[in-house]
C-alpha cells in the first residue's frame, strides 16, 4: 500500500514537471518570437559551432566509409605476398623493394600445395596501360591485369554480361578478356551485344567472354569499371612478366573461421622456405593485409575529427557565452515576473527549469539550424561535385545533443540567479 502510494507521489511530480517544461518551453518560444533580431544573434554562436563539427564528421564519415568500402573490396580475409609492402613514411627503402623478384606461378603452386590455412590462391600482374580498340572505336588509359585461375574466387565479379575464364581457358592461355563497364560504354556505344566480340590489346586479338557490372568509383583506383582481365599464360605469351616494369602478387584467401593474422604467419614461413632463405637472413618478400591501409587511415581521421572539435568549440564557446548573456539580460526583464511567480507560491526548481528551458530552447534553435545548413552543404556536394556526402542519424542525434549540453551550459547560472531572487525585491525592483 505504502509503495503504491509513492509510486502515485512520483508520477504525479512527473507530470509536474513535465507540464512545467512544456509551459516554459512555450515561454520560450515566445520570447523568441517576440526578439527575433537578439534570437539570431545569440544563437549564431551555436549555429556555426554544430555546422563546423557536424560538417566536419559528416566528411569524415562518408569519406571514410568510401575509403573502406574501397580498401574491403581487396579483400577483408585476403592476405597479400608481393615484393612492395604497404608502409608509409620518409624512411620507405624502395630502392630496395625494387629489386626484390616477382611473386610468380611456380610460387603460387607451391603456396596452394602446401598452404592449410588458405581456401584459395590466385597470381595478378599489374600490365602496362594500353589503348583498346574495336574497329572504329577505341578505349585509352584501359589499365589490365593479368590473373590466374582462381582470381574470381577472391575478388568478387559481378557480370552483366557473359562470364569468368573457365579452368581450362586459364591454364592454356587462351587469348580470352573481361572487360569492366566503362570500357564496354567506350567499345560498343550502341549498346552492342559484346560476347565473343574480338578487341585489339597490344595488337593481339582476345575474345570478349564476360563484362563486369559498373562498380562506380574507387578512392584507391580498384575500380573494375576501367579494367579488362587476361589469363596470366596469355600474358605471358607476349608480355616480359617478370621485368621490374611490372608488379606482382599472389592472393591467398583464408579459409572459414581462420585469423587473417594466423594465415599471415603461415605465408612468411612458406615463402621462406619456398625461396630457400636462412633463419637470420632478411626476407625478400612483403606479406601485406588491408589492415595496414585502414590503421593509418583511421588515424588520419581521428586527425580530422579532433580538428573539426577545436574549430567547432571555439565557435561554440563564443556562442555559449552569448547564450549566457542573453539569459541574464531576460532574468533581469523579468524580475518583477519572477517576484509575483514566487509571491503566488513557484517553488525555485519551477523558475530553475523555466530558464533552463530557454537556454536550451534557443541553443536546439541554433544547432537545427545548423544542422540544416550542413543538410544543404551535402545535398549540393552530391549535385555539384558528385561526391556523395551523407548526414548521418547519428551525427544529427549528435548535434542535438550538443545543443542541449550548450543550453545547460549557458544557462544555468543565470537560471540559478533567477531561482534564487527574493519575491519581495524582485517584485519591487524596476
Amino acid at each position: 500500500m505504502m509503495t503504491g502510494f509513492v509510486c502515485l507521489q512520483l508520477m504525479n511530480q512527473l507530470f509536474i514537471v513535465g507540464n512545467q517544461i512544456a509551459e516554459s518551453a512555450g515561454f520560450a518560444i515566445e520570447s523568441l518570437k517576440a526578439n527575433k533580431v537578439r534570437t539570431f544573434l545569440s544563437t549564431l554562436g551555436v549555429t556555426i559551432g554544430i555546422f563546423c563539427i557536424i560538417m566536419v564528421l559528416s566528411l569524415v564519415d562518408s569519406l571514410q566509409t568510401k575509403l573502406q568500402d574501397s580498401v574491403d573490396s581487396l579483400g577483408k580475409d585476403v592476405v597479400f605476398v608481393e615484393k612492395w609492402p604497404w608502409e608509409f613514411g620518409p624512411d620507405y627503402k624502395w630502392w630496395k623493394y625494387m629489386n626484390r623478384p616477382n611473386t610468380n606461378l611456380s610460387e603460387l603452386k607451391k603456396i596452394s600445395e602446401l598452404t592449410t590455412l588458405g581456401s584459395a590462391a590466385a597470381l595478378t600482374i599489374d600490365l602496362p596501360t594500353f589503348t583498346v580498340e574495336r574497329g572504329k572505336y577505341s578505349a585509352q588509359g584501359v589499365r589490365g591485369i593479368a590473373v590466374s585461375y582462381q582470381y574470381s574466387s577472391i575478388r568478387e565479379l559481378n557480370f552483366e554480361y557473359g562470364r569468368y575464364f573457365t579452368e581450362n581457358e586459364a591454364s592454356n592461355g587462351d587469348a580470352v578478356v573481361v572487360i569492366g563497364y566503362t570500357m564496354y560504354d567506350n567499345l560498343f556505344p550502341g549498346g552492342e551485344w559484346p560476347l565473343d566480340r574480338e578487341l585489339k590489346i597490344s595488337g593481339r586479338s582476345f575474345r570478349i567472354v564476360g563484362v563486369v557490372k559498373k562498380e562506380g568509383e574507387s578512392m584507391i583506383n580498384n575500380s573494375m569499371d576501367n579494367i579488362f582481365l587476361i589469363p596470366v599464360k596469355a600474358a605471358n605469351s607476349y608480355i616480359r612478366l617478370n621485368s621490374n616494369s611490372t608488379n606482382s602478387r599472389i592472393h591467398i584467401k583464408a579459409s572459414e573461421g581462420v585469423n587473417i593474422n594466423m594465415l599471415e604467419d603461415e605465408l612468411k614461413g612458406l615463402m621462406r622456405s619456398i625461396r630457400k632463405l636462412r633463419p637470420m637472413e632478411e626476407a625478400n618478400f612483403a606479406v601485406n593485409k588491408t589492415t595496414m591501409l585502414s590503421e593509418p587511415l583511421n588515424q588520419l581521421f581521428s586527425v580530422v575529427n579532433t580538428a573539426g572539435w577545436i574549430i567547432g568549440g571555439f565557435a561554440m564557446l563564443v556562442g555559449g557565452f552569448g547564450i549566457a548573456n542573453i539569459m541574464f539580460v531576460s532574468v533581469k526583464e523579468r524580475t518583477q515576473q519572477i517576484g509575483i511567480q514566487k509571491s503566488l507560491g513557484a517553488k525555485n526548481y519551477f523558475i530553475l527549469i523555466e530558464f533552463l528551458v530557454e537556454s536550451i530552447v534557443l541553443c536546439l534553435v541554433g544547432g537545427s539550424i545548423g544542422l540544416l545548413f550542413v543538410y544543404g552543404t551535402t545535398q549540393l556536394a552530391t549535385y555539384l561535385f558528385e561526391m556523395e556526402l551523407i548526414l548521418s542519424f547519428a551525427n544529427i542525434v549528435l548535434g542535438m545533443i550538443v545543443s542541449v549540453a550548450i543550453g545547460i551550459v549557458s544557462g544555468f547560472i543565470p537560471a540559478w540567479t533567477a531561482s534564487r531572487l527574493d519575491p519581495v525585491e524582485a517584485i519591487r525592483a524596476k
